[in-house]
């Protein structure tokens, strides 16, 4: 059975448990495509900060079309919830995921099939979504290519999908050969280019590529009209990658304050991570250990990130003008708990909630070149819209209790 046609049958399957979940019948969107749909909740953050109470929000096909006072019966009343933006995760590996040995896969150490892999990745997506994320960036896998399109033409309940396809990360090839990969990337459908500028936390973080290696990587990408993102832990290795041109830095636990200062300067966006990845490795150490890095030595450097991460979190925060986004990093295990990140950068990182929010909102959204459509909610924006049981601009933890997710004004949950 070509992989196309089963994935037709699966997403029969699923997109049948994403009708809306209710005790109740669940109010009728008007029969006329050109009608609107009315949104009622009890407070609205709009993804920039701004925290409206009684707000509603009028939707239009795909897009938002009003939002504030709004005269009619709502089709959608969210009595009791806060609505936010659909959520956004600038790092997620979607294709991770541990196979029916309980064994971690990522599409190099085992004999999983591609229906295997490919069904994973599904419910990956769909739990991502279930959890309020309705954009992710994967950093990547060739799979992600086919999910992106499958969850585009709405055979499969997903995230919109951004991807890199593959990382470039061999360090023996020369500027006019990486140059060229990032032509092929672009030519492949490639999202966005991602580089490993550094060795893995597990391995010690030091630089990997040499300065000429990421400037032709970034400079070819840049004339390709292509956005960077790096992996890159050392202070050395962020360095390099900022003053190549590069354009979003990933994970930076080593970071010190003069690499700090140097992103904010250029205006580089920061994604780091506190705890979600971490504690994920090591709360599921017996499915990843034995394979690759993942060993005694790899998991005792990821305890010891965890408080390291968080000073250089709280350092990011005090730096002036620096662009600090929001990506977990999902692997797997930590599928459908993305929102776990932000609860640890507000309790444990000291960021306020309503900062966490925007960065995992508009911020997000502007890093991925899409601010113009995604991560605020405001007329004309897709209609990517979440509620949460409480109020997450006083209680980060509200997000953990989706109720209700609509994604391009197609309403994939609503358990009110």
């Amino acid at each position: 059975m070509r992989l196309p046609l089963l994935l037709c049958l699966v997403a029969s399957s699923s997109l049948a448990q994403t009708r809306p979940v209710s005790s109740t019948p669940t109010p009728k969107q008007s029969a006329d495509p050109a009608g609107s749909i009315i949104i009622r909740a009890d407070r609205v953050i709009d993804g920039r900060g701004r925290v409206v109470q009684g707000g509603a929000v009028v939707v239009t096909g795909d897009k938002i079309s009003r939002v504030g006072a709004v005269a009619g019966t709502p089709t959608y009343d969210l009595k009791g919830l806060t609505l936010i933006p659909g959520l956004i995760d600038a790092h997620a590996h979607l294709t991770w995921y541990f196979n029916r040995q309980g064994r971690y896969h990522s599409g190099r150490n085992d004999n999983d099939t591609p229906v295997e892999s490919m069904l994973s990745a599904a419910g990956n997506a769909y739990a991502t979504l279930m959890a309020g994320f309705t954009t992710i960036q994967s950093p990547g896998s060739p799979e992600d290519k086919d999910l992106r399109e499958w969850i585009a033409l709405g055979q499969i309940p997903g995230p919109r999908v951004l991807t890199s396809l593959g990382p470039i990360q061999n360090v023996n090839l020369t500027p006019d050969s990486l140059r060229a990969i990032v032509r092929r990337r672009k030519a492949e459908g490639a999202d966005v280019i991602k580089i490993f500028a550094s060795a893995s936390i597990r391995d010690g973080g030091a630089q990997t590529l040499k300065d000429e290696q990421l400037a032709a990587i970034c400079g070819e990408a840049k004339a390709q009209g292509m956005r960077t993102m790096v992996h890159a832990h050392s202070s050395e290795s962020i360095k390099a990658s900022v003053l190549a041109g590069c354009n979003q830095i990933e994970h930076g636990v080593f970071a010190n304050d003069e690499v700090l200062k140097l992103m904010a300067d250029r205006g580089v966006y920061f994604d780091p991570q506190v705890c979600l990845v971490f504690r994920n490795y090591l709360d599921n150490r017996e499915k990843y250990e034995g394979i690759g890095n993942y060993n005694e030595a790899g998991f005792a450097a990821m305890e010891k990130a965890i408080p390291l991460a968080t000073e250089m979190f709280k350092r990011a925060l005090k730096t002036p003008k620096l662009k600090v986004i929001f990506g977990t990093d999902a692997v797997a295990g930590a599928h459908g708990r993305n929102a776990e990140e932000l609860v640890c950068r507000v309790q444990a990182g000291g960021q306020s909630p309503l900062d966490a929010i925007t960065s995992a909102t508009s911020l997000g959204a502007e890093a991925l070149g899409m601010g113009d459509q995604l991560g605020t909610i405001a007329p004309g924006m897709q209609a990517d819209l979440v509620a949460v049981q409480g109020d997450p601009s006083k209680d980060i933890t509200a997000l953990r209790r989706v109720v209700f997710v609509m994604k391009g004004g197609k309403v994939f949950r609503n358990a009110k």
